[in-house]
């Protein structure tokens, strides 16, 4: 039995490719396959057919960065994101190993037979039993399924779009011999070269979304313009149905709030984590993002990421910098920090290396206001009293990052931090929000 994860009511695939196709392809009897990607939520939220067809499916496949955050949100990890455009290389190499053949449904016409050839020129001994385009009688499809069914494929992937194919599917699959039916979207247009997809590093990103509304403006807006936010609003009342355990020492309000905003400025700031994450690449050796031990909620340590803006050998270096930090009490700081990158000091003077921090957000491991999480180290030296700081969810902002940052001395600082986790106003975390976007263009203590 291949592990599923529940989200939006639906029983998600959480595995890796081979295991993904192995229990596809390994299932007795016909089964079928969808994907689901925001856009699929949005709008199985309009369509009650398509929701059906959904429920319907035998596998529902993770497709993109949206159902990964949505996972996210509620405490969980998703194995691997199994988009059909990368799923269709393991699986056509497993059918032709499995001396498997193919049907390709969909697409305009001339599109699904230039993908074919591409399909079978990338993998040799792949078997194509057929193909046709995507404008016929759609209810009238008989001789479309009889033309699939006397090619005798073992497989059929359809190429309508969403929510058309699997609609089609779920109304059409018992006439359908196929062992395994699937939709797979704009698959043959990439496959054909009518489409060009996105660099790989807007794929790893997670952006690949951007590059296909920069590519198709008119008609992608409104998927993910408008359909982005819609997204993000649906997976957060979906994280706070599931109200996981992990958040259980955070009020719902401050919660719910977090998770708005953290999922709703992935979003809206995915161009400028894509840009820092060329800059970073471009301009110093080692990895893009920086990990690093930090003590939240009643000492529970966790990693807190960051953009690096620190050469990679930084840790080691600042036992021997301690002594000229210039900022009063434990927690080190220096203006002019020598580790600094290139682009270090950029990023750090509108901190832009600290949004990763919205991951720790949605993984409930910090919140957007809250006491800034510790260094071990620094924990270990606090007085009695600096101790207060730790009966708190760390956050990403707070009442003395607003007030002058590293500019603040440890004494006030302490103050500020142990006055906020009394207040527990969400009114005072949307204040400190609004007064946030100041002191970072202020750029105050910003070092």
């Amino acid at each position: 039995m291949i592990n599923t994860l529940s989200l939006f009511g639906l029983p998600l695939v959480d595995a890796d490719r081979p295991t993904a196709i192995s229990a596809m392809l390994d299932r007795a009897g016909k089964s079928t396959a969808a994907f689901l990607n925001a856009h699929c939520v949005n709008s199985a939220a309009r369509d009650r057919t398509y929701t059906r067809a959904l429920r319907a499916a035998n596998f529902v496949l993770p497709d993109g960065s949206g159902i990964s955050l949505a996972a996210k949100f509620t405490g969980k990890k998703l194995t691997e994101n199994l988009n059909g455009t990368d799923l269709c290389r393991p699986l056509c190499e497993e059918a032709a190993r499995r001396g498997l053949s193919i049907f390709l449904l969909g697409a305009k016409p001339g599109i699904a037979e230039r993908a074919a050839l591409a399909m079978t020129m990338k993998t040799p001994g792949l078997r194509i039993a057929g193909t046709h385009d995507g404008y016929f009688d759609q209810e009238n499809p008989e001789a479309v399924i009889a033309q699939i069914n006397e090619s005798g494929a073992d497989i059929l992937l359809v190429a309508m779009g969403v929510p058309l194919q699997d609609v089609w599917l779920y109304q059409n699959r018992r006439q359908i011999n196929a062992q395994l039916a699937m939709g797979v979207g704009a698959l043959f247009d990439f496959e054909a070269g009518a489409v060009a997809r996105a660099p790989r590093l807007f794929r790893k990103a997670g952006l690949e979304w951007t590059w296909r509304l920069a590519l198709e403006p008119q008609r992608m807006a409104s998927r993910y313009l408008v359909g982005n936010p819609l997204f993000i609003a649906r997976a957060a009342v979906n994280a706070l149905r599931t109200k996981p355990s992990s958040y259980h020492a955070m009020p719902r309000s401050k919660r719910a709030l977090d998770v708005a905003i953290a999922g709703s400025a992935l979003l809206a700031l995915s161009p400028v984590f894509a840009m820092a994450t060329v800059a970073v690449k471009a301009t110093s050796r080692g990895p893009v993002l920086f990990q690093q031990t930090r003590v939240g909620l009643n000492g529970k340590q966790f990693k807190m990421f960051k953009f690096r803006s620190m050469h990679v050998d930084a840790e080691q270096r600042r036992a021997a910098l301690l002594e000229q930090s210039e900022r009063e009490g434990v927690c080190f700081k220096m203006a002019n920090d020598p580790r600094l990158t290139p682009i270090g000091q950029f990023i750090r003077r509108y901190s832009i290396d600290e949004l990763p921090q919205l991951w720790n957000v949605l993984r409930g491991e910090m919140s957007i206001v809250g006491p800034r999480p510790a260094l071990p180290e620094e924990v270990a030296a606090y007085p009695t009293g600096a101790l207060r700081r730790l009966e708190g969810v760390p956050g990403i902002t707070g009442i003395w990052q607003v007030s002058g940052r590293a500019d603040v001395g440890f004494d006030r600082m302490v103050a500020m931090d142990v006055a906020y986790i009394r207040s527990k106003s969400i009114f005072l975390d949307l204040f400190l929000i609004s007064l946030t976007a100041r002191a970072i263009f202020g750029g105050r203590g910003a070092y």
